[in-house]
C-alpha cells in the first residue's frame, strides 16, 4: 500500500473512532512529531550569516538589483 493508500485508510478509521481519549493521544502525537520536523528544518541563524544577508541586501539596493512594490504586485499575480 502505497503513502496515499495508506492516508486515507487512517483518516477513514480515525473519523470512525468515537472515544475521545484516544483522539486526544493522536492530536498530541501529532503535535509533537510537528514540533519535531520544524525543529529539524528551521535552525537558528548564525550572526555571521544574518550579518551576510544584510551586506548583500544593502549591496542589491545600491546597485538597483531591487522591485517597486507594484513590481512585486505584478509577478504575485501572475503566479495564479
Amino acid at each position: 500500500m502505497d503513502l496515499q493508500a495508506r492516508k486515507i485508510h487512517f483518516v477513514q478509521e480515525f473519523l470512525r473512532l468515537n472515544n475521545e481519549s484516544i483522539i486526544s493521544k493522536f492530536e498530541q502525537i501529532l503535535s509533537a512529531e510537528k514540533k519535531k520536523l520544524y525543529a529539524e528544518k528551521f535552525s537558528p541563524m548564525s550572526l555571521i550569516d544574518f550579518n551576510r544577508i544584510i551586506d548583500n541586501s544593502e549591496e542589491d539596493a545600491a546597485n538597483g538589483r531591487v522591485k517597486e512594490t507594484h513590481e512585486l504586485d505584478k509577478d504575485i499575480d501572475s503566479w495564479t
